[in-house]
């Protein structure tokens, strides 16, 4: 029987695997297909992401780097409002390549990682979970003391375990040109109902864009629309799931849900690459797979990390639907250099975040 069986090997449940196994628990990793495919993510990210990975990854992975965003009310050539560090603020980085060296560092560590095997069946028992999987040829079980479900936006785990939901989920899409591109600033048009859409130069890799939307909205035609203005054509067209806003439970007895599966996203962009990474850690320092209640002290790990981030998250995304006039007066007010960290929205009332704003 294994100590933890990971369902779902993206950068949260890679990471939960590599830090289990490295504190010498007995590890098995699932991912339905091949790690790092198909992409459904950007690969814009804060500088923080260097800190999960080893210096010699930064060689494979680089594609750009980021000072700051302008901001548009309008579609390209409506006027900017730049917010901006002297810093770099972020980097772009190969996305696929992210989730494969992460997969890699899990295996190294001592974790099994297999890919092409789909979890099919999760049977929660009042000792062990057993797991029906398909693949290698054939269809078995799998028995564990607990279960990580980190199986994305769309999660298996956690439908079949009944958890509830997040509290929103959008649809996101996303394309790339071939543009060699090396501007140190992202575009970002609040031209979306309820988001943003966006481009993010990406060096000799390209041009990402993409928007994101609730459901209802016609997201591939505002898409259309978003590469018609910019007079480009995309291709590597991609699309799924956002989950915004993380459900008041995310454990059972023996389960746990990480990442995008428990909707620990940004609500504000609706990244969730650090988020998930960052509650992986936590779940690696409380979770004892011999001890279930030690789950309890999960939940409360991650949201005294994260729901503080998370709420004001969403007073930031309110901004996005504010009537035109009064996001135009806001972003001239508040456009210029900034002291606030991307993944981090508190960092607006820190010292240096407020001097930012009374020294303007």
């Amino acid at each position: 029987m294994y100590d933890f069986v990971v369902v779902g090997v993206g950068p949260a449940g890679a990471r939960f695997a590599r830090r289990a196994a490295a504190a010498g628990y007995d590890v098995l990793a699932l991912e339905k297909g091949e790690v790092g495919t198909p992409l459904a993510c950007s690969g814009h990210v804060s500088t923080d992401i260097w800190e999960y990975l080893p210096p010699e990854a930064k060689d494979r992975l680089f594609q750009n780097r980021v000072y700051g965003a302008n901001f548009h009310v309008g579609g390209p050539g409506t006027r900017a409002y730049r917010f901006y560090k002297r810093e770099e603020v972020s980097n772009v980085i190969d996305r696929v390549e992210l989730d494969r060296t992460l997969a890699d560092l899990a295996r190294e560590a001592g974790a099994d990682v297999r890919e092409h095997h789909t979890v099919t069946g999760v049977d929660e028992r009042a000792d062990r979970v057993v797991l029906t999987v398909k693949g290698g040829g054939g269809t078995f079980e799998v028995e564990t003391k607990m279960v990580a479900g980190c199986d994305g936006p769309v999660s298996r785990v956690r439908r079949s375990l009944d958890l509830p939901e997040p509290a929103e989920t959008l649809h996101g899409v996303l394309a790339f040109s071939d543009e060699e591109d090396h501007g140190d600033y992202v575009d970002v048009h609040l031209t979306v109902p309820g988001f943003f859409a966006w481009r993010i130069p990406r060096g000799e890799a390209g041009v990402e864009y993409g928007l994101a939307a609730p459901p209802g909205a016609s997201v591939n035609e505002m898409f259309d629309a978003l590469t018609r203005a910019y007079d480009v054509d995309t291709d590597h067209f991609c699309s799924g799931a956002i989950p915004i806003g993380p459900p008041e439970r995310v454990t059972t007895d023996r389960a746990f849900l990480v990442g995008d599966a428990a909707g620990q996203t940004k609500p504000f962009t609706g990244g969730g690459i650090l988020y998930g990474m960052s509650a992986a850690d936590h779940a690696v320092r409380t979770v004892d797979p011999d001890a279930p209640e030690s789950l309890a002290d999960y939940e409360s790990a991650w949201r005294a990390d994260l729901s503080r981030e998370i709420r004001l998250g969403h007073w930031v995304r309110r901004c996005y639907s504010l009537p035109e006039p009064i996001q135009k007066l806001g972003l001239r007010a508040l456009s210029g250099e900034i002291g606030v960290h991307m993944d981090r929205p508190s960092t607006l009332f820190s010292k240096k975040g407020l001097r930012k704003l009374v020294g303007r």
